[in-house]
């Protein structure tokens, strides 16, 4: 009678084959190789240059607003609705700054917003594949045209434009630049838009269509509000680079500090404010040169918010597919 087989005995744990290993024990000893590790920190570096440069610009800003408010009390400076600081009675009203600043986002968040996002739509859902060659490219050359050249577009076109159909706009006002904003962040909201539109899964449309669905009605009832993170992302980032531009109030809303909301008066937001300034014929130490890191302190409080509430908007309302 033949005995039977003897079991196969275990391997010991120094002969384990590699298809045996975990794949976690796999990831660990490519992880822990000198080259990974270098790579690991050359990256982390990287990164680490970005969150020292925000700290450094808040600290900045801090450090040198504080002479600012050691001789300005909080109480003016948002309780005042005047501000002539480079005057002989001088008033250091933020609201004056905070109005035109408001007034400038609204208007181009008016003409940006529902234009960006039916272009995202159109792109994304109704155009064909040349056409969506050609106009995304162009979208984005849009994004491309540098600021100084939207604010001569505003000064030199736009506002004549509109004096021809508001009897007595002035040269200066808000209504123009406004317009021109908006213009001007049009491809940020409709790239960002058609991004989120394409990474919804084609699955949810063809379920739509299965149940009779028009194209209309998928886009409305099942793409945007599957997208709806996305879009609502885009918009309030579009309206943080409204409130952060420069050179096209500059030029076309004026440089008149005033707490109005009346589109056709000239203006002057927080970043035109800055511009002025800085130019060089304010010395420094004086308390008209410390108001610029007070106003800038401010803008970067507001930009730092409105980000902040885009990623929770993101996270809130981000469906997994």
């Amino acid at each position: 009678m033949s005995t039977p087989p003897s079991p196969p005995s275990k391997p010991a744990d120094d002969e384990t084959t590699t298809a045996d290993r975990p794949a976690q024990d796999l990831r660990r000893q490519v992880y822990d190789s000198p080259k990974e590790k270098l790579i690991e920190y050359a990256l982390g570096a990287c990164a680490l240059v970005s969150v020292l440069t925000t700290l450094g610009i808040a600290a900045v800003l801090v450090i040198e607003s504080i002479p600012f408010f050691q001789t300005v009390a909080l109480t003016e400076f948002f309780g005042d609705t005047q501000w002539t600081p480079q005057f002989s009675e001088k008033h250091f009203g933020i609201w004056a700054l905070l109005a035109g600043t408001l007034l400038v986002t609204v208007i181009s968040a008016v003409v940006a917003l529902p234009v960006g996002l039916a272009s995202a739509i159109f792109i994304s859902e109704y155009a064909s594949k040349w056409v969506r060659k050609v106009l995304k490219p162009s979208l984005e050359l849009l994004a491309g045209v540098p600021t100084v050249v939207y604010g001569y577009f505003a000064l030199t076109f736009v506002t004549p434009l509109l004096q021809t159909v508001v009897p007595g706009l002035g040269v200066y006002n808000a209504l123009s630049a406004g317009i021109v904003v908006g213009i001007m962040i049009i491809p940020m909201v409709a790239s960002l838009s058609e991004d989120a539109l394409q990474a919804v899964p084609d699955s949810l449309s063809q379920a739509a269509y299965a149940l009779g669905a028009t194209k209309y009605e998928t886009v409305v009832r099942v793409n945007v509000p599957a997208a709806f993170s996305g879009i609502m992302a885009s918009f309030i980032l579009a309206v943080s680079r409204a409130i952060g531009e420069t050179m096209i109030v500059t030029l076309a809303a004026g440089a008149t500090p005033k707490a109005t909301l009346d589109p056709t008066q000239s203006i002057q937001t927080m970043t035109a404010f800055i511009v002025q300034v800085s130019k060089g014929d304010t010395p420094q130490g004086t308390i008209v040169y410390q108001s610029i890191f007070a106003v800038g302190l401010v803008l970067f409080l507001i930009t730092l918010a409105l980000n902040i509430f885009a990623n929770r908007i993101t996270l809130h309302y981000q469906e997994e597919y």
